[in-house]
């Protein structure tokens, strides 16, 4: 009896630490269940939304800024392209207001009519008389440049036979020039050369004397460099100097009247 009482008593007591520690297990468990139910989660969430929304105001102050950049670009280049058109428009409207200031030779048909820089021919003016006078050309056959008015050709060719005759030899170089030639000469030069070597050296159209087929270039055809200003210190140049005025010709644009003439000095006939 007394035995089983202490079987019963150790029995017992494992019962009662088993149930002790089962309780104390579960009141641990409930607890970190309950922790963890309650436990606070780190406010990511909340921080991730800040750092976005101030990501997005970012982006959107440089897109504006950006935007804005656009703009102001856009406004310097239309600004800019409205001067430049404007300056295009002011030098047309000059250019148009030069021309029309000009006098217009009212008898281009006549031999003795002068054509300069304030004095042009009419509108689609094309003389109705152009030939080939029978010398010595530079510009190969069937070229315009070959050509010059009957009268002025006929005693073109008087005046190549007189050189030949004291042993000299000429060779014509650029006679007629139309209008449509002129301008495309002309707008070259402007654009190569610039504006003022292009009035020194070459005739706006309309106010070439080429145009009349009352003039042409002439050159030694001994000579390498065409229509070289040195042409005048030539025996051929000497020789046009003093006798060019015998056959109807002068030397339309002489050295040291370029006040005068307005175009540097050129041996054209």
């Amino acid at each position: 009896m007394k035995k089983m009482g202490l079987v019963f008593i150790f029995t017992l007591t494992f019962i009662l630490a088993s149930c002790e520690q089962e309780r104390y297990s579960s009141e641990k468990l409930d607890e970190r269940n309950y922790e963890a139910e309650h436990k606070e989660e780190p406010e990511t969430e909340e921080v991730n939304v800040d750092v976005n929304e101030e990501q997005k105001k970012e982006q959107e102050q440089q897109e504006e800024q950006e935007d804005q950049e656009d703009q102001e670009d856009s406004e310097e280049n239309s600004e800019e392209k409205n001067t430049d058109k404007n300056n295009e428009s002011e030098q047309n409207q000059d250019s148009n207001q030069a021309e029309d200031s000009l006098a217009v030779i009212e008898n281009p048909e006549s031999v003795e009519l002068v054509v300069n820089k304030q004095r042009k021919l009419p509108d689609g003016y094309a003389p109705n008389d152009l030939v080939e006078a029978n010398v010595s050309y530079y510009a190969a056959e069937g070229d315009p440049k070959r050509l010059l008015r009957q009268e002025a050709a006929t005693a073109l060719e008087e005046l190549f036979k007189a050189a030949k005759a004291v042993g000299l030899e000429l060779v014509a170089v650029s006679g007629y020039r139309s209008y449509e030639r002129q301008k495309q000469i002309y707008e070259s030069n402007v654009v190569n050369k610039g504006q003022e070597h292009a009035d020194k050296f070459s005739a706006k159209p309309g106010t070439s004397e080429h145009q009349t087929g009352l003039a042409m270039d002439v050159a030694s055809a001994a000579l390498v460099a065409v229509l070289e200003q040195s042409f005048i210190e030539t025996d051929e140049g000497k020789w046009l100097e003093n006798h060019a005025h015998k056959y109807g010709f002068v030397i339309r644009y002489p050295e040291g009247k370029e006040a005068i003439t307005g175009y540097s000095y050129e041996l054209g006939i």
